[in-house]
């Protein structure tokens, strides 16, 4: 089974459904957990005797800890099947959880978001080279939204029921809610993962190659500043949706519903969107999402007009990941496993770096600074990114 090309699923002709809505369960679940702070960030901060910006670094933690994985994954695992590893990944985030839930200090929250982070750079950059193996080639896109389809269902309900929960149960009581999901999730993936034994041992020289390409580097810089605009703007839209619109729990939670419902639109076009001119869509996130969050600044005072700004963020969040990780599929087909990492990595470290510099614009401006910043690194990845053709592989 070693030698079954990319694009063909492991067992041929046959485009493993199951398997794929398992691995978008897993997806929903690591980007609840990794996101849940952003809907808890208040009551979190508060419990651990910590600032907001303080608190926010509880995201940017387990991103480092992620870029670190994502580079070493493929290596550190060698010829070990690749289902094994995906379950064991899923084992790791259910402890985080648990270590997250039980937390007596903010270094233990921290400890208990870096062993999260280990599972979330492991997971992601295995993730679209092992869909290349579930489903035939033209199926790819379309198994895309419907992984990313769990990001959409997460950001749908976990931030919303997050910050009502926390209200009633308390901040630890909602990650403790977690904790049986994943463990659900970890047995569907015994059952319905097929064996993936590794194909050829990865090493760093692989990374080596890649950055060789001048089109792959552009696109990594790209996704840098795309991932980077989110994300400063993202980690701190509780503090913008309390200070500037002026938001009680409920009204938040309504709207973090809003945001998130329209990730699945955002999934569902995408996958269904996304051609063989990739290349164009490319620039949409930054140009959107910048847009959103420039509107947010004029108009954000009012609820209505920052739902419908939130609705087109949260449904170009989620097309985000479809149609780049689409175009990582199509320009790194050859090397789809080291690719990978260098996309997590970089994905990673983006919100890692947003994070960072949104609280510390937070913390020693205000949180209109912070979205400001936002649109800063949107306006850098539109003009990076442009038309996409100097994005692609040259043709054969």
């Amino acid at each position: 089974m070693s030698d079954i090309s990319l694009g063909t699923p492991e067992i041929a002709g046959k485009a493993l459904w199951g398997a794929v809505l398992s691995m978008s369960l897993c997806v929903a679940l690591l980007i609840a957990s990794e996101f849940m702070p952003v809907s808890l960030l208040t009551p979190m901060a508060e419990g651990l005797g910590a600032s907001v910006g303080q608190t926010g670094q509880a995201i940017s933690i387990s991103g480092l800890f992620a870029v670190a994985t994502s580079l070493l994954i493929t290596t550190a695992v060698g010829r070990v099947n690749r289902k094994s590893v995906l379950v064991g990944l899923t084992g790791l985030m259910l402890l985080s959880l648990v270590v997250v839930a039980a937390a007596p200090s903010f270094s233990v929250l921290m400890l208990g978001r870096a062993l999260l982070g280990v599972c979330v750079g492991g997971f992601w950059s295995l993730a679209t080279s092992i869909l290349m193996r579930l489903v035939p080639e033209g199926e790819v896109p379309k198994a895309l939204g419907l992984m990313y389809g769990g990001q959409a269902i997460a950001a749908a309900f976990a931030a919303p029921i997050g910050s009502y929960l926390g209200e009633v149960i308390g901040w630890r009581g909602v990650f403790w809610a977690l904790t049986p999901l994943v463990a659900a999730n970890l047995v569907w993936h015994l059952v319905a993962l097929p064996s993936l034994p590794a194909r050829d041992r990865q090493s760093f020289a692989s990374f080596g190659v890649l950055f060789s390409r001048g089109y792959f580097r552009r696109g990594l810089l790209a996704v840098t500043f795309t991932w980077g605009s989110a994300f400063t703007m993202f980690t701190y839209l509780r503090p913008f949706l309390e200070q500037v619109t002026g938001v009680g729990v409920e009204a938040l939670s309504v709207l973090l519903l809003v945001l998130g419902g329209a990730g699945f639109v955002g999934s569902w076009l995408s996958g269904r969107l996304v051609g063989g001119r990739v290349e164009r869509m490319l620039c949409l996130p930054a140009l959107v999402m910048g847009g959103c969050t420039s509107g947010l600044l004029l108009f954000g005072a009012a609820p209505v007009a920052a739902g419908m700004l939130l609705a087109l963020w949260g449904a170009m969040n989620t097309a985000m990941s479809v149609i780049w990780m689409s175009w990582m599929s199509r320009n790194a087909d050859d090397l789809p496993e080291a690719a990978g990492g260098l996309m997590v990595a970089v994905i990673q470290a983006s919100i890692l770096l947003g994070g960072m510099v949104g609280g510390l614009l937070l913390d020693q401006f205000s949180v209109v600074a912070t979205f400001w910043g936002s649109v800063m690194l949107a306006l850098v990845a539109v003009a990076l990114t442009g038309g996409g053709r100097h994005l692609l592989k040259p043709s054969r």
